[in-house]
């Protein structure tokens, strides 16, 4: 059978792709290796943190407001709890990346915020012990998405419109050829006019011609059971003066909160060199960092799960078009801060796939930045 458009990856950006082309009416083929909403590579956690005042900057800032109208559009139609909106406290320096570049964001596009000094986040937040000479920008807008239930909100609506869904069937290979692609999996061959290749922490492999400089690096997720009640937390993203950034999440499981460090203690590996398994061991340097800043939070392990950033070198996406390939969209290098695009990731993978452009600015993403020698 011939298709109009297969989508290689099912997570999040995948499973987003999925729905928007099936929803304009194509025939559509998703293939995946794993399970629906699987733990296996990047788009799983029960908590993904979604805020509008972006530190990495403004330029993300017009995709996600559209994200934001496209998620709330998907939890009205799939009927589930998708956005938490808690608020979000960004602790550090007035000069650090992520204070001074969510206020940037803030102000270039008139996003509602506060700027508190410490004794302002300290009379709020009891919790917290920021020190004197830090700041925090608060930003009610921003919370926290399930991305478990997003990514099966999304399959189950595209599955809804016609598209058909392959779970345990990852794609081995694929080419272009003339007006058809071709993707081959262990099971059988398909054709289609057109292919989206979201693939996450195995775009290295589909995407080996690219050249591309990604890696792979493994992260761990941890639930720490509160120590004593913190009271009404939001997300809390902190930059300390090392500038290792952690992240808090109120997310609720078992009465915990999820936290994490952002970059610290990657270690490189593959899809299939992960160390799943993660030691008790592994929380201590976080805990003592919540002990610091946040004590109520340096409760008891409660569980954790090991993830799989794939990043870039200058940790901007890479979304756009098949540089040799036009009938082919690619999306990757989400780099540790990519799923709260995924509902508008989705889109412009549709807009590529089915019409060849997108009105969203992507110039940023482009793959050529990468490859490109250097002047």
């Amino acid at each position: 059978m011939a298709y109009d458009a297969i989508v290689v990856g099912l997570g999040g950006m995948g499973s987003a792709a999925a729905f928007h082309l099936a929803r304009r009416g194509l025939g559509v083929l998703g293939l995946e290796r794993f399970g629906a909403a699987h733990e296996m590579g990047s788009s799983h956690g029960r908590s993904r943190i979604i805020r509008q005042a972006y530190f990495e900057g403004p330029e993300y800032v017009p995709l996600l407001l559209r994200a934001y109208e496209l998620w709330e559009e998907l939890e009205r139609e799939s009927g589930r709890e998708l956005l938490a909106l808690t608020g979000a406290l960004m602790v550090g320096g007035p000069e650090g990346e992520l204070v001074a570049g969510s206020l940037r964001s803030a102000r270039e596009h008139g996003l509602p915020h506060e700027l508190l000094e410490a004794r302002q986040v300290r009379e709020r937040f009891p919790a917290l012990r920021p020190s004197a000479g830090e700041v925090a920008l608060y930003e009610e807008r921003a919370g926290f998405l399930r991305p478990e239930e997003c990514v099966r909100a999304h399959l189950e609506l595209a599955s809804g419109r016609g598209a058909e869904l392959r779970f345990g069937e990852p794609a081995i290979s694929w080419r272009a050829c003339g007006e058809r692609v071709e993707v081959r999996t262990a099971a059988a061959r398909y054709e289609a006019g057109r292919l989206v290749i979201s693939a996450g922490p195995w775009a290295p492999q589909l995407l080996a011609e690219l050249g591309l400089p990604l890696r792979v690096e493994r992260r761990v997720m941890f639930w720490l059971g509160p120590a004593e009640d913190p009271g009404r937390l939001p997300v809390l993203l902190w930059e300390p003066e090392d500038g290792e950034l952690f992240y808090a999440v109120p997310d609720g499981w078992r009465g915990g909160v999820k936290a994490a460090f952002h970059h610290a203690g990657g270690a490189p590996c593959t899809p299939e060199t992960l160390q799943r398994e993660v030691r008790e061991e592994e929380a201590s340097s976080l805990r003592e960092r919540l002990a610091r800043h946040a004590p109520p939070l340096a409760g008891r392990l409660l569980d954790a799960r090991a993830c799989m950033y794939t990043l870039t070198p200058d940790g901007h996406f890479v979304i756009s078009a098949h540089p040799r390939h036009p009938r082919v969209a690619i999306a990757c290098g989400f780099s540790g801060h990519g799923f709260k695009f995924a509902s508008v990731v989705g889109e412009i993978l549709a807009d590529l796939t089915a019409g060849g452009s997108t009105r969203h600015p992507i110039g940023l993403f482009s793959p050529e930045r990468l490859t490109e020698p250097a002047r």
